[in-house]
């Protein structure tokens, strides 16, 4: 254990570690926070959908060069988020046939583009590393940090200061509008900000590892508490606890780094799926 503890203390001394633990920490706190409204709204899928568009967003960037891939990724994954939002609504074509539709083609394009413009002598390799996660997390710069500090803040100011508003249209859509509440403005809304997660948390987990975030840490507090508030705090207790947590242990075992939370995150929710179960028989 002391040594463990000295390995530890090691590796904080470095900055890549600390950048590492902050952003998790941050990407963590955000992706629960909605992680609720998306579950109770049967939108679980919306985070799958938009991954795939920042994967397609991030093989154009790197086509173009770009330095600072992104600005051009929050721009195509927030377009995309409102036309999945438009298209979801559309009588000919349902939610889930709209997230599909997107979801697959964004994925088709972005490696058809890595293939075609891809200078890189390990196209497998960059390819894996963007849909699963890589070391990227260990590589953030001063600047990257600062973003994504930036962005993570306001997610959660607008969470806070809308929260009466999302606890409403999450609920009771038809009634928020009746008694005047603008569902679709923040509908929309909601959307938005799941994109700009969906962007910072691409360096975390990966494209295709990012709804496990978004979707575990809720399901699991589901399993204890039934109010939306204690849920939602419950959730990102949790979030940031197995994101802190995952991250310590593929520093430590050198495992990647999305795919070490997942399974945190996977057995944190068996965790509370058989403590649920045991405070319902209790009970009965």
């Amino acid at each position: 254990m002391t040594e463990l503890i000295s390995k530890l203390s090691l590796y904080f001394e470095y900055p890549f570690v600390r950048y590492a633990l902050i952003v998790g920490v941050l990407i963590a706190l955000c992706s629960s926070l909605l992680g609720v409204t998306l579950v109770l709204k049967r939108f679980s899928f919306i985070g799958d959908g938009l991954s795939h568009v920042a994967f397609g967003a991030l093989a154009i960037a790197t086509a173009l060069k770009l330095t600072n891939d992104m600005p051009l990724m929050l721009i195509i994954t927030t377009v995309c988020a409102v036309l999945l939002l438009r298209t979801g609504q559309n009588a000919k074509i349902k939610g889930d046939a709209a997230v599909a539709m997107i979801s697959v083609g964004a994925l088709a394009v972005g490696y058809l583009i890595m293939n075609v413009f891809s200078a890189s002598s390990n196209l497998t390799g960059d390819v894996c590393s963007t849909l699963f996660g890589s070391t990227s997390i260990l590589t953030l710069n001063r600047t990257q940090v600062q973003m994504c500090a930036v962005l993570s803040v306001i997610v959660v100011i607008i969470f806070v200061l809308f929260y009466n508003k999302i606890f409403a249209v999450t609920f009771d859509e038809d009634f928020a509008k009746a008694t005047g509440i603008r569902a679709d403005a923040y509908n929309l809304m909601i959307a938005i900000v799941i994109a700009v997660i969906i962007v910072v948390a691409m360096n975390l987990v990966g494209s295709l590892l990012i709804s496990a975030l978004v979707i575990f840490p809720s399901l699991s507090a589901m399993r204890l508490f039934k109010s939306f508030r204690s849920v939602t705090v419950c959730s990102a207790v949790l979030s940031v606890v197995c994101a802190l947590f995952g991250i310590l242990v593929s520093i430590i075992a050198g495992t990647p780094v999305g795919a070490t939370i997942v399974c945190v995150d996977i057995v944190v929710f068996f965790v509370f799926l058989l403590l649920g179960r045991c405070r319902g028989g209790a009970k009965a």
